[in-house]
């Protein structure tokens, strides 16, 4: 899920749920193998030409193979892809709508004799761009016997036209030295986003067209252009919420689906962020806890973490810190609520988190507020987001259908010791409501909200330290899917197929066989060994 912390270790970016103004939980940061993809015989679209070399038409939608999508930096992944684009009515309840195009990129697959049925992967965010996490994709190994297919959705870098917003990523920038929850940081903020809509409002794009029924439609225009007859779906973080969408209205194309950090569309909301994060961070204190090197060092982590932040909110800590590959300083301002929010993305740097806290608590507050102003100002945190598709699915299917009591609930419930300051704003989801004020979309239908029921093979990933898509929405889904496996990997963060080889080995093999994926490697997996500082 995404509003998308410096790790010192090769990186690649994604998404939690969002990164709309001033919200920016930090990038994520994970190890990856590399594995270029290879020239190999090809599946086919039914014509004995592979899948993506064939121009055709069904209906409105329209693929013709061309240069593959523009990224930010060359990947390496996508060398021998055979690449088009898709182009479909912007809005499809709209007669004589103007089209858009989308970016299509198809990996080909490893094996000499592909299976037929290939590969889509559902990128994070919103507001993320799939063909830019190829890396992701096709370094777990997802192309090992499958095409791997990746699509920009609408708005996103790489299709026609945008609705990427810089402004907001150049706020985010800046809010790292502003008091994170203040209402001078609120009036900023909802200036950010209303300059957005207005942008992008005055480029013609029709903002109600951007969210999770069209980019369903989109999929599914895709696969019939390609002369597909199954394909698989693999999402990640907000990519779930897309395709547990997707199984609900499409559900004739799927064979089987992956969902990798679960935020299912029935609950996905400002409370939801709060239990998730009570889930993840718990995780990981637990953790420590069970280890007796660490409880020893850093004893009651929770007790420090809730003082902290009601200390930091009732005066919040100012500092300057360097970051890598810059020496200018930067101004950082931490108070309750930002350290909610670097700790929700902290969890992908689990063994530090325990040291960094007791720092912070002893008037050393650098480690932190490093983390925390690295996501924000770094490189690829500018100008890739589409903060028009962010704010498009927030504002037409989450706040309509939760009212700010019941978001200040799960605040209140997840976190009672608190200040209702910090409360008040869901991590990742910051001053979500006034900024919908101005987005100014009306709501989905309420369809949109209904849980997904079917018999569609589905495996349902989560790490039990995801603090942004909690571990308990893959049991949450799974009531209604009548084969869905539940799976969760100790000790891993938000999207475990980024940083987890067992669930990479878990994730192919259930799309070799979605009936009984194999679990075997849970059974070796030890917990993190947390840095432990002399005293």
């Amino acid at each position: 899920m995404t509003r998308h912390q410096a790790h010192r270790r090769r990186r690649t970016a994604r998404r939690l749920l969002a990164t709309s103004a001033g919200v920016a939980t930090g990038l994520l940061v994970t190890g990856l193998l590399s594995a270029p993809a290879q020239a190999q015989p090809h599946a086919d679209d039914g014509t004995g030409a592979p899948i993506g070399t064939t121009a055709r038409t069904v209906g409105d939608a329209r693929y013709e193979p061309g240069p593959c999508p523009k990224t930010p930096e060359p990947i390496e992944e996508l060398e021998g892809a055979r690449c088009g684009t898709l182009t479909v009515p912007e809005n499809r309840v709209k007669p004589n709508s103007k089209t858009i195009k989308l970016g299509v990129a198809i990996v080909p697959a490893a094996a000499g004799t592909p299976k037929p049925d290939p590969i889509v992967w559902l990128a994070g965010g919103p507001g993320d761009d799939a063909v830019g996490e190829a890396k992701m994709a096709i370094g777990g190994g997802l192309n090992r016997d499958r095409d791997v297919i990746l699509m920009s959705q609408r708005g996103t870098y790489s299709a026609d036209p945008t609705a990427l917003c810089p402004n907001i990523d150049e706020f985010n920038a800046r809010a790292v030295g502003l008091v994170y929850d203040a209402p001078s940081t609120e009036r900023l903020h909802v200036e950010a986003t209303k300059a957005c809509r207005d942008e992008l409002a005055g480029r013609g794009l029709d903002l109600s067209a951007y969210n999770d029924t069209e980019s369903a439609a989109d999929y599914e225009d895709l696969r019939t252009t390609l002369g597909i007859k199954q394909w698989n779906l693999y999402g990640i973080s907000y990519g779930t919420h897309l395709a547990l969408v997707s199984m609900r209205l499409h559900p004739e194309g799927l064979r089987s689906v992956g969902i990798d950090g679960i935020l299912p569309p029935s609950r996905a909301g400002s409370a939801a962020t709060w239990s998730s994060a009570r889930q993840g961070i718990d995780g990981l204190f637990k953790a420590c806890a069970d280890q007796p090197a660490c409880n020893r060092r850093y004893p009651n982590l929770s007790a420090t973490f809730d003082k902290l932040v009601s200390d930091l909110e009732a005066k919040p800590v100012t500092t300057t810190v360097t970051l890598p590959g810059n020496d200018k300083p930067v101004k950082v301002v931490l108070d309750g609520g930002a350290l909610v929010n670097w700790m929700t993305s902290a969890t992908h740097v689990a063994p530090q988190v325990p040291a960094a806290l007791e720092e912070l608590a002893n008037g050393k507050p650098q480690r932190i507020a490093q983390q925390w102003a690295s996501g924000k100002l770094s490189p690829a945190a500018m100008g890739r987001v589409a903060h028009g598709l962010v704010y498009g699915v927030f504002c037409s299917e989450w706040t309509p259908y939760e009212s700010q009591e019941q978001a200040l609930r799960g605040g209140q419930k997840a976190f009672p010791s608190f200040p209702r300051s910090v409360q008040a704003q869901a991590p990742q989801l910051t001053f979500l409501r006034p900024d919908c004020d101005v987005w100014n979309v009306p709501p989905a239908a309420p369809s949109i909200r209904d849980v997904t029921r079917g018999d569609i093979p589905t495996l349902a990933l989560s790490g039990s330290f995801d603090s942004q898509t909690g571990a308990d929405n893959g049991p949450y889904v799974a009531r209604t899917l009548s084969k869905a496996k539940v799976v969760t990997i100790p000790y891993q963060p938000h999207v475990v197929f980024a940083t987890s080889k067992c669930a990479q080995e878990i994730a192919l093999s259930f799309f070799e066989n979605p009936d009984a994926p194999k679990t075997g490697c849970l059974k070796g997996l030890e917990p993190p060994e947390f840095e432990i500082a002399p005293r």
